[in-house]
């Protein structure tokens, strides 16, 4: 067995409520100040994360990832670095101006010829937001005034479809308040596996955690790793890929923990892209429900 096989196995796995197996560490592909690497250059950089031990990609349809991470699986398999597409966890994610329930279907369509994959691990609503189509990316940087009301039961019953299609394995949200899951779970039918947030020693999130633990709902690295959510890293080097993963070596101390409990409080993105006084999210407490 090689160094690589030994580090991948080392990496521990969640059963999520749909059934399936979700690796703790996963490696996000989101652009560093808004631009990727090309094509080429990040394809490579996915082989290597491959190699190094990362089973696990989080990418979505507004990362413009998508086809380079799925060139990069095509290129480990054809390398034997994996042995079949069923060896990774490939999430992505439905971006804001797909959430009508009618587009939910053809953008996960769209995603899967990026990848060039039959289905998803998990397919993840990016936000529980609605935002106008526009034709260019600049406007779409700039969309605020063009934020529509959310139709929350319309879009989880497409994302249902998309589950039961057998194109999403698992199904989920990202960045919903415990008020809006509470909302979203009042009427699903097949409950979301996971509600990727932000996470970590400055935003520890202990209602959101505690309401999640309680509904069955999987959300420094290793403190994050602690609380028994599964961990996204970002880096394109390939030793702080490597370092990422020597979390699993070592334990905080009881007083790096308590020191840990001390650190202000601030959520990092504060999603004010969605707040308009004419749209539906007129003030940051009530696009976050009051959960600052």
């Amino acid at each position: 067995m090689t160094t690589n096989m030994k580090q991948m196995l080392t990496v521990p796995r969640f059963v999520l409520n749909s059934g399936h197996e979700m690796p703790l560490i996963g490696m996000g592909t989101a652009p560093t100040e808004l631009t990727l690497p090309p094509k080429d250059q990040l394809i490579s950089i996915f082989v290597d994360a491959i190699e190094t031990g990362y089973r696990h990609f989080d990418t979505a349809a507004v990362y413009g990832s998508e086809e380079a991470l799925g060139g990069a699986v095509a290129e480990a398999l054809q390398h034997g670095l994996i042995k079949s597409r069923e060896e990774v966890f490939i999430t992505s994610k439905l971006w804001c101006m797909d959430t009508h329930p009618d587009l939910v279907l053809p953008a996960l369509k769209n995603t899967l010829a990026k990848l060039g994959m039959d289905y998803l691990d998990l397919y993840l609503i990016h936000w529980p937001a609605r935002m106008k189509k526009n034709d260019s990316e600049e406007e779409i940087k700039m969309a605020v005034k063009g934020v529509l009301p959310f139709d929350m039961k319309g879009t989880w019953e497409a994302m249902e479809e998309c589950y039961k299609l057998g194109l999403a394995k698992s199904i989920g949200v990202c960045n919903f308040s415990c008020t809006k899951l509470s909302q979203l779970l009042h009427h699903a039918t097949i409950p979301p596996a996971v509600n990727q947030v932000e996470m970590h020693v400055a935003w520890r999130q202990e209602k959101m955690l505690e309401f999640c633990k309680e509904k069955g709902i999987h959300v420094a690295l290793r403190w994050v790793y602690e609380q028994g959510v599964s961990v996204l890293v970002k880096s394109f080097n390939k030793d702080r890929m490597k370092e990422n993963l020597q979390i699993l070596d070592w334990e905080l101390s009881n007083e790096e923990i308590a020191r840990i409990q001390e650190i202000p409080q601030c959520r990092g993105f504060k999603a004010e892209i969605f707040v308009h006084p004419d749209g539906p999210y007129k003030s940051i407490e009530e696009f976050w429900d009051g959960e600052l």
